[in-house]
């Protein structure tokens, strides 16, 4: 592919094999957004970053001093001793001390036990509600599905991303546009679980009594929910006096912690946009925003107590069954990591995907893209702290987009998704930071390989041991033929649930929010439960469930995937794209408890045959 010096590619290969041509107006806004290019490296140490492979010498031009993530130095004549811990580490040579660079020491591979075969529950948190909950899903329900799904046999429990929001409404509806996502989202603590909650007393009762009567709606009312609980939060607060654990939490998240808090008090007092605040709280490092921080040194504080309360519920959560945690492809532009890494982002462009065969019109997620050559000379300090905070309490990452490792479509403001244009990263430095954070967590890795994906990535993630993404809705070939290194699944949350197939829900819920339907996919799809599962079309929804999972289970994958969706026949899916705000868009929650889930029939029916393909594979 033809790649100019600031990484774009002036032609690529759409998702239906054709070539295309990217239009040199798009060119030129990309080039701008992004500033001047450095120019090649003079020399070995004016590069920013080094991956190496553990084990591997390498030789030196000069004399340097190594120090490692630890902290202890070693003096380096001429080589890099193949010795290195795994990590990151700092290379400074003797001759230019005011020269750095970083260098990543990858163990080559993503964590992947041997002969891994599991299946898990995919669930959207927030609408996977039991009687306590208050509007919508919180921690302690997961950790009450965590159990109900060890119960059943699960290996995995796959849910929605759980970032932090911005702490005033209208809350964000969509998991995949944050405002961090290093932090959690305060909606998702259990109040009644909090330290000193039973001093509440009967004001813990009234709010109770109302956040769960938000139950009787199958409309998530998240703005309801912020009021509600951070009522309760606020007189929790003033009863607390501190704890040691506090302390140690916000020693181990330091300065990173401490911004983020700060940010979201900047927004209570400054509103959502930092981008329209007052001019000197528009960086993080300006004097102004360091007094207004002593300023509200209480309220600093209790943000960061939020995200300590989140961190030990989500603890509490994980203990059953391994979490796979969900990573959005980026922030929000008003948010707090743009704010923070405003520097290394291009502001006047957002992602998305060209146009393809199910999107004609292309898509714009809204979300603003890195630079790669700023984020490399910043060492990739963000998707470091990013990815190891997503993977805290997880034994699974699954990300959004993977194929953005490798480039990712910028389009420009004001300009439709069309006239956009691929821009290249250094896909080798993402793959070993990656490599690191799984090894270290112990977490396995899935990429969600959708759409356009270019010759060679899916290869390359297979070497890395990151899993492919497999929906029966896309697959040519039957279950039984999928890659080993891949989570196989029916569907995912942008697509139409099984039982909103086999009804035909689905085509109706598209016409009745104005978005035109797509029949030649819903034929599609259709077709493909009926050759996989062998029914004729006029079969009960609920054995085509059963007989598609069935033959699912034939995958050879690491993970197979059952979809809380289709253990309560959920006719709707999650989320509709281009639906312009006419459908309720992650705001639909489950008709069925977590305790109606937990005596009902279906989800055990399909808990059981699911273990036989884990038994198959152990009697082997």
């Amino acid at each position: 592919m033809n790649t100019e010096p600031w990484g774009i590619q002036a032609e690529y290969e759409d998702a239906a094999g054709h070539r295309q041509q990217v239009s040199e107006d798009a060119m030129g806004r990309v080039r701008t957004a992004m500033g001047q290019p450095p120019g090649p490296a003079r020399s070995w140490f004016d590069d920013p970053v080094k991956v190496i492979r553990q084990g591997q010498s390498v030789t030196l031009p000069a004399a340097a001093t190594l120090t490692l993530e630890d902290g202890s130095e070693k003096k380096l004549q001429n080589r890099l001793p193949a010795d290195l811990p795994v990590g990151y580490h700092h290379l400074v040579p003797v001759a230019h001390p005011d020269t750095s660079l970083r260098v990543i020491v990858s163990p080559g591979r993503c964590h992947l036990p041997e002969d891994f075969r599991i299946w898990g529950w995919s669930a959207q948190l927030y609408a996977t509600r039991s009687q306590n909950s208050w509007g919508m899903g919180d921690l302690a329900d997961l950790r009450r599905l965590s159990e109900w799904a060890q119960h059943l046999g699960a290996g995995l429990l796959l849910i929605n991303p759980l970032h932090a929001n911005q702490p005033l409404v209208p809350q964000e509806a969509s998991p995949y546009s944050p405002s961090s996502r290093r932090f959690l989202n305060p909606l998702y603590l259990r109040i009644e679980e909090l330290p000193e909650a039973a001093r509440l007393d009967q004001d813990l009762q009234r709010l109770a009594a109302m956040g769960r009567a938000l139950n009787q709606d199958r409309h998530i009312d998240r703005d309801r929910v912020f009021h509600l609980k951070q009522e309760a939060l606020q007189r929790l607060w003033s009863y607390f006096d501190g704890d040691p654990d506090f302390e140690r939490f916000r020693l181990m998240e330091g300065e990173a912690l401490r911004q983020f808090a700060v940010f979201c008090t900047l927004v209570e007092r400054h509103g959502g946009d930092w981008r329209q605040w007052p001019e000197h709280y528009r960086r993080h490092d300006s004097p102004e925003v360091e007094q207004f921080a002593k300023g509200e040194s209480d309220r600093v504080q209790f943000h960061m107590w939020l995200q300590w309360l989140l961190d030990q519920q989500l603890a509490r959560a994980s203990q059953s069954v391994p979490i796979m945690q969900d990573l959005p492809v980026g922030f929000s532009p008003d948010g707090a990591d743009a704010w923070l890494w405003q520097d290394l982002i291009a502001g006047d462009m957002t992602v998305g995907a060209p146009p393809d065969l199910h999107n004609p019109q292309g898509q714009d997620w809204g979300l603003p893209p890195f630079i790669p050559h700023k984020l490399r000379a910043a060492g990739y300090e963000p998707f470091i702290h990013t990815i190891r905070a997503v993977l805290r309490h997880a034994g699974g990452l699954r990300i959004d987009h993977v194929m953005g490792l490798f480039r990712l479509w910028w389009v420009p403001k004001g300009r439709g998704p069309k006239d956009g244009a691929y821009v290249r990263y250094a896909a080798e430095e993402f793959l070993a930071i990656l490599a690191v954070e799984s090894q270290r967590a112990g977490a396995i890795v899935v990429g969600e390989d959708l759409g356009t994906v270019e010759q060679g990535v899916r290869e390359t993630l297979a070497e890395q041991n990151v899993l492919s993404y497999r929906l029966l809705w896309f697959e040519d070939e039957p279950p039984s033929e999928y890659p080993e290194k891949a989570l196989a699944a029916i569907t995912t949350h942008d697509l139409p649930t099984l039982a909103g197939i086999w009804t035909g829900a689905d085509l109706d819920a598209q016409r009745n929010v104005g978005v035109k339907p797509d029949h030649s996919a819903h034929r599609q799809f259709r077709r493909k439960v009926m050759e996989t599962s062998g029914l004729d079309s006029e079969a009960d929804v609920t054995l085509a469930i059963i007989k598609t999972f069935e033959q699912l289970t034939e995958s050879p994958s690491a993970v197979v995937m059952a979809e809380l969706e289709a253990a309560c026949v959920v006719n709707e899916r999650p989320n509709m794209p281009s639906s312009a705000g006419k459908y309720p868009n992650w705001s639909l929650a489950l008709p069925t408890s977590i305790e109606e889930l937990e005596s009902a029939e279906l989800p055990r029916r399909l808990a059981h045959i699911l273990n036989r393909r884990t038994k198959r594979h152990t009697e082997r």
